[in-house]
Order: C-alpha cells, then sequence, then structure tokens
C-alpha cells in the first residue's frame, strides 16, 4: 500500500517541486501566458479527451456534477459559521472554502489513484468548480456579467460538446480525437509546475491560522462529501472521487481573486500555503482509506 501511495504522490510532488525549484533558481516563468494557455486550450481539450472516450453514461456525469454543485453550496452554507469560529469575515473565507483545487494537484492525484477509469470523475468535479468560481464568484465579486465570462470560456463549449457525444452514444472523429488527445498531453504537468511557482511566489505571514483552516474544512468537506453521495446514489468510483476532489487544498485562484477584490489577500494566501503543506500529509492517510 505505501508503494501505491507513493506512485501516487510521486509525480505530484515531482511536478511541483519542479515549479517551485524553478522560480527559486531565478528563472523567469510567464504564470499568465501559462495560465491562458492551460485554461484556454489545455484544459478544454482535456475534457473533451477525456469525457468524449470516457466509460461514463450521460445520467451518472449529470449526478455527478449535481453532487458536486450540492457540496460546493453546502460548504458555501458552512461558511458563515467556520467564519465565527475562526473570527473571520465570510466573505473572506467563502472562496477558500467553496472552491478547492481539483485541477492544479486534484486532477494529477486522481489521474495517478483511479487511472483513466476516474479520471473522468476527476474532471467532472474540476469543471463543476470552475462553472461556480467563474459565475457565482463573478457575481459576488461583482467583476461583470457571469453570463458573458459563461460565453468567453471555451471550457463550457468543451462540455456541451462532451455532453452530446455521452448523450448520442457518439465519438469524436479520429483525426480530432487524436488532435485533442494531444493537446491535452500538456495539461496536467503544466498544472502541477504552475501550482509550484505560485507556492514558490506567495508569501506567508500566519501559519498557525492557515493550519486551523485546513484543520476545520477538510473533515467538514469529506463528511460532507461522502452524505451528498450517498443521497444522490452516486457509483462507488464516483463516490470516492468525489470526496477526495472536495478535500483538496485552497486552490490558487482564489489567492489571486482576492488579491485583485482585495480581500485579505495576504491572509488567503496562508491559507492557499498552509493547506497545500498540510496536504501532503493527509492526502495519502485519504487515499489509503478510498482506494
Amino acid at each position: 500500500m505505501l508503494a501505491e501511495l507513493f506512485a501516487v504522490m510521486a509525480p505530484v510532488l515531482a511536478g511541483a517541486g519542479l515549479g517551485y525549484l524553478w522560480v527559486r533558481l531565478g528563472h523567469p516563468y510567464p504564470v499568465d501566458f501559462i495560465t491562458r494557455l492551460v485554461f484556454n486550450i489545455g484544459t478544454p481539450s482535456l475534457v473533451l479527451a477525456s469525457l468524449a472516450g470516457a466509460d461514463i453514461d450521460a445520467t451518472t456525469f449529470g449526478q455527478t456534477m449535481l453532487a458536486a454543485a450540492l457540496v460546493i453550496l453546502t460548504m458555501g452554507a458552512a461558511t458563515f459559521v467556520v467564519a465565527k469560529l475562526l473570527r473571520r469575515s465570510w466573505r473572506v473565507l467563502l472562496a477558500p472554502m467553496m472552491y478547492p483545487n481539483t485541477g492544479n494537484m486534484g486532477l494529477p492525484v486522481v489521474l495517478y489513484a483511479f487511472g483513466s477509469a476516474g479520471f473522468a470523475y476527476g474532471i467532472t468535479v474540476m469543471v463543476t468548480v470552475s462553472l461556480f468560481q467563474f459565475t457565482l464568484g463573478a457575481v459576488l465579486d461583482s467583476q461583470g456579467n457571469p453570463l458573458k465570462t459563461l460565453a468567453k470560456t471555451p471550457t463550457v463549449y468543451a462540455i456541451a460538446i462532451s455532453m452530446a457525444l455521452l448523450l448520442t452514444g457518439t465519438s469524436l472523429p479520429p483525426w480530432l480525437a487524436n488532435t485533442v488527445d494531444l493537446m491535452s498531453g500538456f495539461t496536467v504537468p503544466l498544472m502541477l509546475i504552475t501550482l509550484g511557482v505560485s507556492l514558490a511566489s506567495i508569501q506567508v505571514k500566519n501559519l498557525r491560522s492557515g493550519l486551523g483552516f485546513s484543520l476545520v474544512r477538510v473533515p467538514l468537506a469529506a463528511g460532507v462529501a461522502w452524505l451528498i453521495a450517498g443521497w444522490v446514489g452516486l457509483p462507488p468510483l464516483a463516490q470516492s472521487i468525489l470526496v477526495l476532489q472536495m478535500c483538496m487544498p485552497v486552490a490558487v485562484f482564489n489567492y489571486l481573486f482576492a488579491q485583485r477584490a482585495q480581500r485579505e489577500p495576504v491572509y488567503v494566501a496562508s491559507l492557499v500555503f498552509c493547506s497545500t503543506l498540510l496536504a501532503l500529509f493527509y492526502l495519502p492517510v485519504l487515499l489509503a482509506l478510498l482506494m
């Protein structure tokens, strides 16, 4: 079991470690360009390549999205209690509570832990989190029309095409399937490297509060995800992946959004860094229970 857990965590640590060392050694890394590349080309290609050929029916896909959405909303509601417990503003804690790092860290862990069969479920959860982040998040932060944001998000079109393929039982033409498969290949490695780069760029000033938040959020997310997955009736594999994805550390995007909205970005930075650091210890335990 230890060898299996190490095999899962090693690529994640190696990828993030490369990004961290790259920046610490003084090499330039175009974070904005890489983020746009991954978000606009890599992620849509990954969605198409994973869902179009996945052994998952439209009903299970919809159930997984529904379960993920319910977990996100429940975690949002729980923010008000957690905010009182930690004596922080609920506006600051709302995004870190609702949006775990299901992309940069979640997808690689799911891929190496559960293989291609589970990766489709991991993609589904990641897509649901992203949709909430760029719609509800845009509304709460007053960042413009969320519908316009969605219309400019390539991943939305990739989801629509994948759903059409799942509902009709058809597949992509070989030339297109090969193309999106090739384009999707750079996505996961770049996600991990960018995660390491982002962590190296974040200045942490309050380790105690960051660790305290994670110790509250992770067990809560695990319990909520497990209960909702059982209530919705997800298959065991999908249930395990929903729990795993929702227990991922705080997404780096939350720090970027907090910085843009000027909502205690230094505190949110500590949540991102500390939750990611703590994940190195609790994820192997969680994987041992779920695999």
